[in-house]
């Protein structure tokens, strides 16, 4: 199989083009976001799985584009909660809630939860669509804990209440460098680089 000249990112969310591109910098090939598209889906993520949904994503925008497409689902594992949000943590305090929503959700349910119990994880699964029935999963995950307050301005999503055990301080309070050095999205994108750029030339 040979490496594309170009791939499309199956998702509408800027803040996840961003960090992506920052993560495929180097990839020889280019990278394009939803705008490549005249009329960009927006499927229904009804996967109970991160894997699934991710599949779902990359199915839709190759469908659309008729080029390989590279979507992620991501969620954050609360070992407190039973592993909660999880598949939806997008969407954890209800439907059109925002980033400040879900993050106020979490931290009133944590209330008074002790820090040996504040433990949780980000993972990221990566789905690669090359063809109708052709798809690769890659996937990453980074520790930490839950914080007891927002922390810091940066990223978004749950990054101000995360605080990375390998960073010293919430993903919120590091720069897009140090995130994506260790991120959940950092380490699975960069394992679908790995396994784009060992393709042959087209």
């Amino acid at each position: 199989m040979t490496h594309p000249t170009r791939i499309i990112l199956a998702t509408n969310n800027p803040h996840k083009v961003s960090e992506i591109r920052a993560i495929l910098a180097d990839a020889p090939f280019e990278v394009l976001d939803a705008s490549a598209i005249d009329s960009p889906p927006d499927p229904d993520e009804t996967g109970s799985t991160l894997e699934e949904n991710a599949i779902i994503k990359a199915k839709a925008f190759y469908e659309a584009s008729g080029l390989w497409s590279l979507a992620d689902d991501s969620g954050l594992e609360i070992d407190s909660l039973g592993g909660d949000p999880g598949v939806h943590s997008a969407r954890y305090a209800g439907p059109g809630c925002t980033f400040a929503d879900n993050n106020s959700k979490v931290l009133k349910l944590m209330d008074g939860v002790p820090d040996h119990r504040r433990t949780a994880r980000f993972r990221c699964v990566a789905a690669l669509v090359t063809g109708p029935d052709d798809v690769r999963i890659f996937e990453g995950a980074v520790e930490g804990i839950i914080t007891t307050e927002t922390r810091g301005t940066e990223g978004f999503g749950y990054d101000p209440i995360f605080y990375a055990s390998e960073l010293g301080h919430t993903f919120a309070e590091a720069s897009a460098e140090e995130k994506n050095r260790i991120s959940h999205r950092g380490r699975a994108f960069r394992a679908a680089g790995d396994y784009l750029r060992g393709l042959k030339p087209a």
